[in-house]
């Protein structure tokens, strides 16, 4: 089963300037819930956002795509050079697509599930986007609605392409 999961504004923002451009304690929350005991796709830049005292994310697997095979990273975090890659090493496993642009670009097209925090602001300025939800290919199944904010999982309804 492949996720992905973000959060993400009005305007499909999900960065800016290599920041989460708001603070919504319960997505931090949710997401330590969601993403616990899974596979946690990632691309360089994403890994380098979360602050280093944090890193790796614990009770995960924690996986960077870069294509630079001397990128270093701590122990027990994994690097490989493309999703393809990372998803071979991980096969029959829960496996979260965490960002950021490139990785969902990438994966929305093999993902079975949205796990979407939707932000109700514009963010200008914004410097990473997540793909259009195509409401041909993904059905919503699930909504909790937050002052400001709301959590949505789409399922795929239509064959992975």
């Amino acid at each position: 089963m492949i996720t992905l999961f973000a959060a993400v504004s009005q305007n499909n923002c999900i960065g800016k300037d290599g920041c989460i451009p708001w603070n919504i304690p319960e997505d931090m929350k949710r997401m330590r819930e969601v993403t616990k005991h899974k596979v946690l796709i990632m691309g360089r830049k994403t890994w380098e956002s979360i602050p280093e005292k944090r890193r790796p994310l614990p009770e995960r697997t924690n996986v960077v795509i870069t294509r630079d095979e001397t990128y270093a990273l701590p122990p027990g975090v994994e690097r490989y050079g493309s999703v393809a890659e990372a998803l071979a090493a991980h096969p029959n496993e829960e496996v979260i697509g965490f960002g950021g642009t490139a990785i969902f670009e990438e994966m929305i097209h093999i993902a079975d599930i949205l796990d979407i925090t939707h932000v109700n602001q514009i963010v200008e300025g914004c410097t990473a986007f997540f793909p259009t939800i195509d409401s041909a290919i993904w059905k919503e199944v699930w909504r909790e609605d937050h002052d400001g904010f709301s959590f949505v999982q789409y399922e795929r309804h239509t064959p992975r392409t």
